[in-house]
């Protein structure tokens, strides 16, 4: 399959929360989290040297076109497999760029991919900046009228509330959301994120703000469209940021490959189990060539190793 041409999944008989424009962003990710019975976001992070196999071989002349080719046919078959099993995935605009700009066509192809397949789609963009600048970001991205059509988008809180205002006015708009950084899952993050100012770390002034924005934009779920990236690789401020956040959805990355687990994330939720969602990529996406799946699956089978991998992920975090 050539990235110019993107199969079409027919619509799903369940109702679309991707096509419902006039539902809160906070209530729609509510829902898909119950219709599913899951809180796994898959992450779409195409690899050149981790794709399986047959795609690895299809490119020929290691050139940006096969390259995009080959990602797109790859996340839209793991879409293809996990549709109806997750509440979302959250493709990595980074790895797409990677490959200038046919990529960029590869990435708003899976978005739309996604979003067919009844799929909420996280942007991962860590996009932000100020005043106009922001401005054209959100209207890019956010929304189904917006360009990319993208549910959510991943900011940077860094350069101050100005920053992010521009992305809760078009979440307002267009019924979408946002997911601020706040405790990222990186070891590094603590060099401004836990730097205590006033009495307070860069991570909690940044919570705080959060729930501000929120305040007035509660949907029926009790939760905003404002939402929040912290990391499963720190627990602690994990449950304490939920308890602070409590109107904020969060998108928990580290689960899986960066060593986060089900213990670690599960404080994320709230009493009725919604209010996260717990990001996986490498262990979901390249399942086929984790050691216990590489004789089962291999490269040949990599999409039933998706399947099985995003199974185990789900009964890991269902307990």
């Amino acid at each position: 399959m050539r990235s110019g041409n993107v199969r079409r999944l027919p619509f799903s008989s369940r109702h679309n929360l991707t096509e419902d424009k006039q539902m809160h962003f906070a209530d729609r990710l509510a829902a898909a989290v119950r219709e599913t019975g899951s809180i796994t976001c898959v992450g779409l992070d195409p690899r050149k040297a981790q794709l399986p196999a047959p795609l690895r071989n299809s490119v020929t002349h290691d050139s940006a076109d096969e390259w995009a080719a080959a990602y797109t046919q790859f996340c839209t078959e793991i879409i293809d497999v996990v549709a109806g099993k997750v509440a979302c995935v959250k493709p990595q605009a980074a790895f797409f760029e990677q490959l200038g700009p046919v990529g960029m066509i590869a990435l708003g192809q899976v978005i739309q991919y996604a979003r067919q397949a009844g799929l909420l789609v996280i942007t991962d963009g860590k996009r932000n900046d100020i005043g106009s600048t922001a401005t054209a970001y959100a209207d890019g991205y956010l929304g189904q009228a917006s360009p990319w059509g993208s549910d959510s988008l991943t900011v940077s809180p860094y350069l101050g509330r100005d920053s992010l205002e521009p992305f809760v006015a078009m979440c307002d708009a267009r019924e979408a959301g946002v997911f601020v950084l706040v405790k990222t899952s990186n070891p590094g993050g603590g060099l401004l994120q836990d730097r205590v100012t006033g009495g307070q770390t860069g991570y909690q002034s940044v919570a705080e703000l959060v729930t501000e924005l929120n305040a007035s934009r509660l949907g029926q779920s009790g939760y905003g469209p404002v939402g929040s990236v912290v990391g499963a690789t720190y627990p602690h401020p994990l449950a304490d940021l939920r308890q602070a956040m409590k109107t904020s959805w969060i998108l928990v990355p580290g689960f899986g490959a960066q060593g986060g687990g089900a213990a670690d994330v599960l404080v994320g939720l709230d009493d009725d189990g919604l209010g996260a969602v717990v990001n996986s990529s490498r262990h979901i996406i390249f399942a086929h060539a984790r050691e216990e799946y590489r004789e089962r699956f291999g490269d040949g089978r990599w999409q039933d190793a998706v399947a099985e991998a995003t199974r185990e992920m789900n009964e890991q975090l269902r307990r």
